[in-house]
């Protein structure tokens, strides 16, 4: 039997009868048993989903409707599950079941979506190539010898791979954006606060944001139409109204202003990656647009303005995992110090390390002021460039990753040119603004993303330029070429 790839057309098969959601199900579940080498999953939940699958179809048979209702996904093991293993891909959460759901993972339930498993991930999110995780590192299905990007590297491969019709991930400094470019797929960071961060492990608190991670933008408007909203358990969730995604993907380009982040595309771009992005710009000129170079003067400041807010808040997040109340416990301790002191050094690995101890260090009372306040004004500097520019354009484009994917280890001893892996992302994520990546084209056989980044709350007009350009393209229905063992 054939399966539609995407959200839209299992909805879509789904009601006509095509097929049942438990079929659906099993087809995914040995999927993800004929290419576990990728090793997307860290769980696979095979019982409850097709228990979920069952629930679904009889509720069809019922006549009841919602809006996901027996479509198979998976979620980023940063997402609580209720009884069900969450690890932050880290040893110290290596038998964490939570007793209550995320509100990201409790919406898409109540939508009817079935639950396939938890994705492979950075541990705690940090990473560029999702060989942080103390599950080993998850591989790219476009070439397995190479890294599908971090830390949603386990959501975007799995979408990638056929192995779930849509992924949750969450993205910090670009870790939705960067594995979908590298993976091929469309990947969406809302507005910092469309979607709630109540039980999703944090990482940095004022730049964690869930999306979802699709093979295409319609898919992306109907997950994220589910996933937005207010929610009084998270202080930072927005109380704004959440539009039709859907019905927004049909504005037509025509008339619109993009600009060009001419920042982005100076050296350190790869040259292949600089076609495929030059080509994608001459479509939304065909579609009617008007295309304008833009400066973003501050935005080089980005990457050191990152790598001292996210690790000062990591370093303050992070201080709740002792090796006392939950997760990993050193054995036989000396004293409480020792259980402290062991229980961290061997629960964490050595990148969530790292950035702890750069954490504690520019919150420390005598470099406070030289590091940590500066990052933040030079955020705040930052998020008044894209200020500026969106009084000339009505969103930006420009590369996602410097380069698509690159080889297992190839950067693991270079951690400059790993975190310079964001270098396009981290700037949206700073300002808190919405940013998407879609694929457009090959580079030497490998995905090449392009992004879009919008004003606060903007995602409609995102995801509708996307649409449009997806319309005209075909790049988002490329797939890997895969041995099924």
């Amino acid at each position: 039997m054939t399966y539609a790839e995407t959200v839209a057309g299992q909805i879509s098969d789904l009601a006509a009868g095509k097929y049942s959601s438990e079929e659906l199900t099993r087809h995914y579940l040995q999927r993800i048993e004929a290419l576990k080498t990728l090793n997307c999953y860290i769980t696979v939940t095979s019982e409850s989903a097709l228990a979920a699958a069952r629930r679904a179809d009889s509720a069809r048979a019922a006549g009841h409707s919602l809006p996901l209702l027996g479509v198979p996904i998976a979620h980023k093991d940063i997402f609580c599950t209720r009884n069900e293993l969450t690890t932050a891909g880290s040893r110290m959460l290596y038998n964490f079941a939570p007793p209550y759901d995320a509100m990201v993972v409790d919406k898409l339930e109540k939508a009817g979506a079935v639950m396939l498993g938890k994705t492979n991930m950075d541990e705690f999110a940090m990473g560029s190539s999702n060989e942080n995780s103390f599950y080993g590192p998850v591989r790219n299905p476009w070439d397995v010898t190479r890294v599908p990007g971090g830390s949603s590297g386990g959501s975007a491969a799995a979408v990638a791979a056929g192995l779930c019709a849509a992924a949750t991930g969450t993205d910090t400094g670009g870790s939705i954006r960067q594995p979908a470019a590298l993976c091929g797929i469309t990947g969406l960071k809302p507005t910092y606060g469309r979607v709630s961060r109540w039980g999703m492990i944090a990482f940095a608190s004022s730049l964690d944001q869930a999306g979802p991670m699709t093979q295409t933008a319609m898919d992306a408007a109907l997950m994220l139409g589910i996933m937005a909203g207010v929610d009084p358990r998270d202080s930072t969730s927005i109380d704004s109204p959440v539009p039709d995604y859907v019905s927004s993907l049909e504005t037509p380009v025509s008339g619109m202003t993009i600009g060009i982040c001419e920042d982005f595309m100076a050296e350190g771009l790869d040259t292949a990656s600089e076609v495929r992005i030059a080509d994608a710009i001459r479509v939304f000129e065909s579609l009617g647009a008007t295309i304008k170079p833009i400066r973003l003067p501050h935005v080089r400041y980005s990457v050191p303005a990152y790598y001292v807010i996210a690790p000062a808040e990591a370093s303050a997040n992070l201080s709740r995992y002792d090796g006392v109340r939950f997760g990993y416990r050193c054995k036989d301790p000396a004293s409480l110090e020792d259980l402290y002191k062991r229980s961290r050094s061997e629960g964490i690995g050595p990148e969530v390390q790292r950035r702890i101890m750069v954490g504690a260090f520019t919150l420390s009372a005598g470099f406070y002021d030289a590091y940590y306040r500066k990052a933040q004004q030079v955020r705040r500097l930052i998020s008044n460039d894209f200020k500026s520019a969106f009084d000339q354009v009505d969103f930006l484009v420009g590369p996602t990753s410097p380069q698509p994917a690159f080889r297992l280890g190839e950067k693991s001893d270079d951690q400059v040119s790993m975190y310079l892996q964001d270098i396009y992302t981290i700037g949206a994520s700073l300002a808190g603004l919405p940013a998407l990546s879609m694929p457009v084209g090959l580079a030497a056989g490998l995905p090449v993303g392009l992004q879009l980044i919008g004003r606060h709350l903007d995602e409609a007009r995102l995801l509708g330029a996307a649409h449009q350009f997806q319309s005209r393209t075909h790049w988002h229905e490329a797939r890997p070429e895969l041995e099924i063992s």
